[in-house]
């Protein structure tokens, strides 16, 4: 089976300690931990495919917040411009 993930993802998974890897191993889900279970994946090539999953979910997140946060700022713009309207 070919390599699925990035190379820098391997190159950060093979620097991981025994207690970081445990802990992504731990939070995969889906296909992922039965693929490795089969042994159709190495241990260290699950690793790297389950830190890019969570680097993609990260920044997904972040994304989401961004927007978020923009339509606080927005709703809270209107309300003051709203209140100074009122004031007149």
């Amino acid at each position: 089976m070919g390599k699925m993930s990035k190379p820098e993802y391997e190159e950060k998974a093979r620097a991981l300690n025994k207690d970081e890897a445990e802990r992504l191993l731990s939070r995969m889900s889906g296909k992922l931990p039965k693929r490795l279970h089969n042994e159709k994946l190495t241990r260290e090539e699950a690793i790297a495919i389950q830190l890019e999953l969570e680097d993609e979910q990260l920044e997904e997140w972040r994304k989401n917040m961004q927007d978020l946060n923009t339509k606080i700022e927005a709703k809270s713009s209107r309300r003051k411009s709203d209140a100074k309207d009122k004031k007149e």
